[in-house]
């Protein structure tokens, strides 16, 4: 049992699946970046230099005590990181599209096989030229 799992993960498929994931993640943290560091301070320039991250529905307000400590805390929709969400989805979206575009371009066409034999035209040319022999 041990060698089967030795066998299972040394093949090519599983080292190259744990890779993918571990890139994954680093692209993820990239993506992340990007959407949060540059694309959504543009398009708050954009719409007026508004912060999306910040925009929310209070359902209901916090309360606080005299202390000023906070009782209940507040309960809001929060659609403004959903709208952050949705522009992380779209750049990751395009990127992959991006990579897969560049590997299907990198990648080389299977060479064409030469046929294996005289095609079915051939052969009949040939059975006729024997026939009229």
């Amino acid at each position: 049992m041990l060698k089967e799992f030795k066998n299972f993960i040394m093949t090519g498929n599983v080292i190259e699946f744990a890779v993918a994931v571990i890139m994954a993640g680093a692209v993820g943290a990239v993506v992340n970046g990007f959407v949060a560091d540059i694309a959504m301070p543009i398009v708050g320039m954009l719409t007026g230099g508004m912060d999306f991250s910040a925009l929310k529905y209070v359902l209901s307000p916090e309360v606080k005590d005299a202390a000023g400590a906070v009782v209940t805390p507040e309960n809001a929709v929060r659609y403004g990181a959903w709208i952050n969400t949705i522009v992380s989805l779209v750049v990751v979206g395009f990127v992959m599209f991006l990579i897969i575009k560049a590997y299907g371009k990198m990648k080389k066409p299977a060479p064409a096989l030469a046929p294996s034999g005289p095609t079915q035209e051939e052969l009949l040319t040939q059975i006729r030229d024997l026939l009229k022999k």
